[in-house]
């Protein structure tokens, strides 16, 4: 049953880092800067990885640690997003394009590692309180809630169409 499980969150966290990238993809300059919600696009988009990079840790302990993060210093600065306080770093295409495919990568060796007993284990983030599995649910409906924005901004502003991202394949 885990197979299962670990095959349909991976698919869903595909499908909905396909619908961010996008996003990334055809976002036009001018939309780079401008708001999305509370946040500029490129922060709105730094922010969704990030969290997702943060609940596909084991603990988290392991952020900070992680090889991407200290190979690039500069790009996580002062972990500003761990803060109650209003973001102020930018960040360019190619760097949140980068960030995406190291959190694709981190997902897809997450989830082929996870076991039934980890899937259904207390998660270790506090204060949330459900299991490993309802934390990758989580995690994708937070990727898809903030892409949602994005999704708007882009169609709102620009008159620009995003596709519906299925599970099982990716157009970008």
């Amino acid at each position: 049953m885990a197979d299962l499980w670990n095959d349909v969150l991976l698919q869903q966290y595909e499908a909905s880092l396909s619908t961010l990238n996008h996003c990334i993809v055809k976002s036009p300059e001018a939309a780079w800067q401008g708001q999305v919600v509370n946040l500029t696009f490129d922060q709105a988009v730094f922010h969704t990885l990030f969290f997702t990079d943060y609940y596909l840790c084991r603990w988290p302990e392991d952020f900070k640690q992680q090889n991407y993060h200290r190979q690039r210093a500069d790009f996580f600065a002062d972990y500003e997003e761990m803060e109650p306080r209003r973001q102020v770093q930018r960040y360019t295409k190619q760097s949140l394009d980068d960030y995406l495919q190291f959190c694709r990568m981190k997902a897809k060796e997450v989830l082929i590692a996870e076991t039934a007993v980890d899937l259904a284990a207390p998660c270790e983030f506090p204060p949330k309180t459900f299991s490993r599995a309802e934390l990758h649910v989580y995690n994708v409906r937070h990727i898809q809630h903030h892409a949602a924005q994005l999704i708007m901004r882009l169609r709102m502003d620009y008159q620009a169409d995003v596709p519906w991202f299925g599970s099982g394949w990716r157009e970008i």
